[in-house]
């Protein structure tokens, strides 16, 4: 019997599901004509591959191990190939594989995706927004050709490309910064008046002792968020800790509570640059920046589309004047 590529995509699917029932069930094709295919396989290679006298169910020999290490491998590598082969420099066609961290679908990825698809509408764009781990291992297993992700530790494999300094500063409603600005500009002119009349023009506010966030209620996003992990440090590091009176798992969703209450929050900075009902309030000391990266898997096959898309990336952020990595 030859050896098809069915073959193996069938030994993989029992593998993963333990069990022919599920894996069939996957494949749409009934159980005993899988079962007879594995068979096959087997009988083709010489070796037994699938254990299936354990209780807890069917599972890969040794052997088999060895052999779905390579299948996953070659199964891959023809993807690839496919890609590679409908891909045209000429960007009349292709398709690109994204997942950012959830924050970058508030301020970055829009306008990234419009770009792209003005300068080039036949590509077509698969975004995904998921935990950094998440992307890097879907790089790695060939699910995903870049992620918008931050610089640091990454997993073996991972090359990672420095596009910006991300800022983070305390954000509050324009309104309630008004109503501030307002405070210490009568303030301002009160202690002007008594010394000699003059009444100096309101300036924006200074920055706030990190330890004045002690008496302040928070609004911050869940704890699944990287930039929330960041926070926690940051304020753990100078012994602070605020009320936090909300957590929500959409930077949307908090945003729209920050412009109607009293509450504040911490976001990036162009984040708020691109809401004006939001105002930024710096921090003494600063949160540390963050550097963007964008993520791809070592050695991986960039296609046309790939690279157009990071040279968008990079012009955008040069054009938005977002700080140097």
């Amino acid at each position: 019997m030859a050896l098809e590529l069915r073959h193996l995509r069938y030994l993989l699917a029992v593998a993963e599901h333990a069990g022919f029932t599920r894996a069939a069930e996957e494949l749409r094709i009934s159980q005993p004509t899988l079962s007879q295919q594995i068979k096959q396989l087997e009988n083709t290679i010489g070796v037994q591959l699938l254990d299936r006298t354990g209780r807890n169910g069917v599972r890969l020999t040794d052997a088999g191990e060895t052999y779905a290490r390579y299948a996953r491998r070659a199964l891959h590598d023809l993807a690839a190939a496919e890609r590679a082969v409908h891909d045209l420099a000429d960007l009349s066609r292709g398709h690109l594989r994204l997942a950012v961290t959830p924050t970058f679908t508030a301020y970055l990825v829009g306008p990234l995706a419009a770009e792209l698809h003005a300068r080039h509408p036949g590509v077509t764009l698969d975004v995904k927004d998921m935990a950094q781990d998440r992307i890097e291992a879907g790089l790695l297993a060939d699910e995903l050709d870049l992620g918008i992700a931050f610089a640091g530790p990454h997993l073996p494999g991972i090359s990672a490309s420095p596009l910006y300094a991300e800022t983070l500063s305390l954000v509050t409603a324009a309104a309630v910064t008004a109503a501030a600005d307002s405070a210490a500009a009568d303030s301002a002119a009160a202690d002007s008046a008594a010394a000699d009349n003059a009444v100096p023009a309101a300036g924006p506010l200074p920055p706030l002792p990190v330890t004045a966030l002690a008496d302040r209620q928070l609004a911050l996003l869940s704890g699944d968020f990287a930039t929330r992990g960041h926070i926690d440090a940051y304020l753990e590091g100078h012994r602070v800790r605020p009320r936090i009176a909300v957590e929500a798992n959409s930077v949307q969703t908090l945003t729209e509570i920050v412009r109607r209450t009293d509450l504040a929050t911490v976001l990036p900075d162009a984040i708020t640059e691109d809401h004006p009902h939001l105002a930024p309030l710096a921090l003494e000391p600063p949160l540390p920046t963050r550097t963007v990266a964008l993520l791809r898997r070592e050695n991986a096959y960039r296609s046309a589309a790939g690279r157009a898309f990071t040279r968008l990336a990079r012009r955008h952020v040069l054009a938005r004047g977002y700080t140097p990595a």
